[in-house]
């Protein structure tokens, strides 16, 4: 699903001051939109079936969970946008990177070689620090070495992140078959995305880690509608092609580590929640689609985690709901571009 359709398409419906200041309405009209279905979420979760004697007690609770999934939401939004438009095709996401496998790895080889009984497993914070700092220079190391070997070629990096993913999967599962039983039942826990247990410390460092990240690649972050028009024409409009391309991966490889080291994998998400925000806005103008994204991704996350504690009281995790949809999502994406 090439991107470029909708560039053009939103080009010439930009042709005239009038009709731009029209269109630019409308997207304003339909981001207020869902900010304010986003706070009706975030607002019936912190009040919803609550006990307003301990009303302390659960909005400490409740707010500490909030923030950890509006966190989440911002940085898969934010990264799923700008690795689509990087890749140019709106049916692909940052887990094809290899980032959720790489992630359930590293877990895994920690319980495995240390024991989960180690501190650097049952803290909290040392847990969170070694995923994050792992994460980053792992894959900051691999793909930008793969992006130097490959030419700058971005769908040769994808390819072989495809095959990376698959290999640090084996190894994963490889370790979990000569695991001790007890050890696996207390990895299994965290190997799923959960908002149960969020450390206060861990969501204050990771919104650090985002404002740090969007401040140091925000002039690569501007480049990104001159980006989507092709390499040829972002070149002739004197941007730097490969630099910024490295950077912007860079940016989406370090979003997508805070948001995995915070909460855990979660597929599909980022799939869900750029294409929703692509449909909705369609504009080529990122500033209106990452804001978007975002805030689809905040609905999408706080009701499925109401669904998740008010109906199916804990039993079934939200991850499940948004892997089950989202793969019914790109079934769907994948059919109507058939058609098209």
């Amino acid at each position: 699903m090439d991107i470029s359709t909708n560039i053009n398409a939103a080009s010439e419906q930009d042709i005239t001051p009038k009709k731009a200041n029209k269109k630019a309405a409308i997207l304003g009209r339909k981001l207020l939109l869902l900010l304010l279905l986003s706070l009706l979420a975030c607002g019936l979760y912190i009040f919803l079936n609550i006990n307003m004697k301990y009303f302390d007690y659960a909005l400490k609770i409740r707010g500490k969970k909030l923030a950890a999934m509006v966190l989440t939401a911002f940085c898969i939004g934010s990264a799923s946008i700008v690795f689509q438009s990087v890749i140019n095709n709106t049916i692909v996401t940052p887990c094809l990177l290899g980032m959720n496998s790489l992630y359930t790895l590293i877990h895994t080889a920690v319980v495995f070689f240390l024991g989960s009984s180690n501190i650097l497993v049952t803290n909290t914070y040392l847990s969170y620090m070694i995923d994050l700092v792992l994460m980053g220079v792992i894959s900051t190391y691999i793909y930008s070495y793969l992006f130097k070997k490959t030419n700058h070629n971005v769908l040769y990096v994808l390819l072989i992140g495809t095959i990376l993913s698959t290999f640090f999967s084996s190894m994963q599962s490889s370790m979990t078959r000569i695991m001790d039983p007890n050890e696996y039942d207390t990895l299994l826990t965290t190997l799923v995305a959960s908002f149960s247990n969020i450390n206060t410390e861990i969501i204050f460092l990771s919104f650090v880690l985002m404002i740090v990240v969007a401040f140091v690649f925000r002039k690569d972050l501007a480049l990104l509608d001159v980006i989507t028009l092709g390499k040829n024409q972002a070149i002739n409009l004197g941007v730097d092609y490969d630099r910024t391309i490295r950077h912007l991966l860079l940016a989406v490889t370090l979003y997508i580590s805070i948001a995995t080291a915070m909460v855990g994998p979660i597929s599909f998400l980022g799939l869900i929640i750029a294409n929703v925000s692509r449909q909705l806005f369609s504009t080529y103008r990122h500033t209106w689609l990452i804001a978007g994204s975002a805030f689809i991704g905040v609905i999408v996350l706080v009701f499925g985690q109401l669904i998740s504690e008010q109906i199916f009281h804990y039993s079934v995790p939200v991850s499940i709901f948004i892997t089950v949809g989202g793969g019914l999502y790109f079934l769907y994406l994948l059919l109507a571009e058939r058609k098209r």
